[in-house]
């Protein structure tokens, strides 16, 4: 029981430009209360998983740290402004760098981080630099999701290999998307806990029929 102090990072970064005001943003609220019952009624999860928000709309930020999921304080969501994702990935960067424990030759780190980011428009801000330094430092397991018609299934092939799609932003399709992240935390904190190797990628429960997979 020697990985007992191993926590899975769970990082959602959430767009909260003006696109998302009115029930999107409703949605989005309530779909993370959802995925925190959930995760909070699963005895692998709550031992293992440790939750952050990074919100971004004009400008970055991490509205809450890394937290287990029993402290974890939902965060105020509002939904104005552009579309800062350089920013985002930035804020994701340095909060991974700051909060995430590395493997030391006596203790072993915290599992690879799972990484959630979610829009619905294009990037307003220089972004590449920053998504080209996130890929090659390999952080985490980075899902991203272009959320109805305006998001760029393109800007974000160039983040993360793993990308999908909701047609609409409707109430319904974005709750589905956070019953498929608590999903994917779950079986992720599952299988870490049955210790595979460090470099396998990380295998997500098919998504729901609202959720296309970009190939």
């Amino acid at each position: 029981m020697a990985d007992m102090g191993r926590r899975l990072p769970v990082y959602l970064l959430l767009d909260c430009s003006g696109s998302m005001a009115g029930e999107p943003i409703e949605a989005i609220r309530q779909g993370v209360r959802a995925l925190l019952s959930d995760l909070r009624g699963d005895p692998q999860a709550l031992e293992t998983a440790y939750l952050s928000v990074i919100t971004f709309s004009s400008s970055a930020q991490q509205v809450v740290p890394l937290t287990e999921l029993l402290s974890f304080q939902e965060p105020p969501l509002a939904a104005g402004g552009s579309t800062a994702l350089g920013e985002a990935l930035k804020v994701l960067e340095k909060c991974l760098d700051s909060e995430v424990r590395k493997s030391t030759p006596t203790q072993k780190g915290d599992w690879k981080p799972l990484i959630f980011l979610m829009t619905d428009g294009q990037p307003t801000d220089n972004w590449e630099t920053q998504a080209n330094i996130l890929k090659q430092k390999r952080v985490g397991n980075i899902i991203a999701c272009a959320a109805g018609p305006g998001a760029d299934t393109n800007v974000l092939k160039k983040v993360t290999e793993i990308v999908v799609q909701i047609t609409n932003l409707n109430p319904d399709d974005l709750k589905a998307f956070f019953k498929w992240v608590s999903s994917s935390v779950k079986s992720t904190s599952q299988s870490v806990g049955q210790t595979p190797a460090e470099n396998t990628p990380v295998a997500l429960p098919p998504p729901p029929p609202q959720i296309t997979i970009v190939p």
